[in-house]
């Protein structure tokens, strides 16, 4: 009831002051809030930073965060264009793999995101470099690092020659948490065309037979087979996972005219397929 006794210059002070707490930048939003640090990237007068759920790279399918820190006023850049290169270096080759774009995250201002699906392990300084290009306030940049890739607990990518003479890579990015039930599948399916280039393989079919070979090899009803989505140009399936444990998801590569270019059924006789990924909850 006071309140109403007190002048309108103090009022309008009190509403003024109220506002200003309300929109304090002292707190501002974290946007890579749940992602983890795997690297910071210093050039110059810039730092990329790159983020995912683990904080670290490891073999098979990396979706990654980026942002990039202007160092002198401790800022992030907002309008930026990014690309990048992963390369991996061999005794007498080197050689790339499947990557994605960059493009901003719905609703961030900062933070851009991409996939790189890594189909071998290295350590730094004998195995793989990332470049980053990069565009702020109309300037060109480009850096390149060396980085850690370390090797996944099971098989979760395959890099394999099929029978039409061309080498593929397929990776498993669902489920990232399986459970007891009809999991939803989804796998990145690319062709190597040169040692640079790994275009998306479209409208094949994936066939999928899920075995835990440790408990008699059996199998699990309700699977079905993995078709491709030109949503977002990956493939999917149902998976049924019946007990935690050990699971071989045993495949076959169909290219559009339904010929098996890797992979057999299993069988009595044929405990496995020679193209399989793992899974293990």
């Amino acid at each position: 009831m006071k309140l109403k006794y007190l002048s309108p210059i103090v009022f309008l002070a009190l509403i003024f002051s109220c506002s200003t707490d309300d929109n304090n930048d002292s707190n501002p939003v974290n946007e890579v809030e749940g992602l983890l640090l795997i690297k910071e990237i210093v050039n110059g007068n810039q730092t990329i930073e790159l983020f995912n759920e683990k904080g670290l790279f490891e073999t098979g399918y990396n979706e990654i965060s980026i942002r990039i820190k202007n160092n002198t006023t401790d800022t992030y850049y907002e309008n930026t264009s990014l690309s990048w290169i992963p390369m991996m270096q061999m005794p007498t080759m080197q050689h790339s793999c499947p990557k994605s774009t960059i493009n901003k995250v719905s609703g961030k201002n900062t933070v851009y995101s991409g996939f790189i699906i890594y189909q071998m392990a290295g350590m730094d300084s004998s195995g793989w470099s990332l470049t980053i290009e990069y565009t702020v306030d109309g300037l060109e940049y480009s850096v390149t690092d060396t980085i850690n890739v370390l090797q996944y607990e099971n098989q979760n990518v395959a890099s394999f020659m099929a029978s039409n003479n061309t080498r593929y890579i397929l990776a498993l990015i669902e489920p990232k948490d399986p459970s007891i039930a009809i999991n939803t599948m989804k796998v990145g399916l690319f062709k190597m065309e040169n040692m640079m280039t790994f275009p998306v393989v479209e409208d094949y079919t994936i066939t999928l037979d899920p075995r835990m070979p440790g408990m008699g090899n059996h199998s699990s009803p309700n699977n079905t087979n993995l078709t491709f989505n030109s949503t977002d140009n990956f493939y999917y399936g149902d998976l049924s996972l019946t007990m935690t444990g050990y699971w071989k998801l045993n495949l076959k590569l169909m290219n559009a005219s339904d010929e098996v270019l890797k992979g057999e059924d299993v069988t009595e006789e044929n405990e496995a397929s020679s193209l399989y990924l793992e899974l293990e909850f």
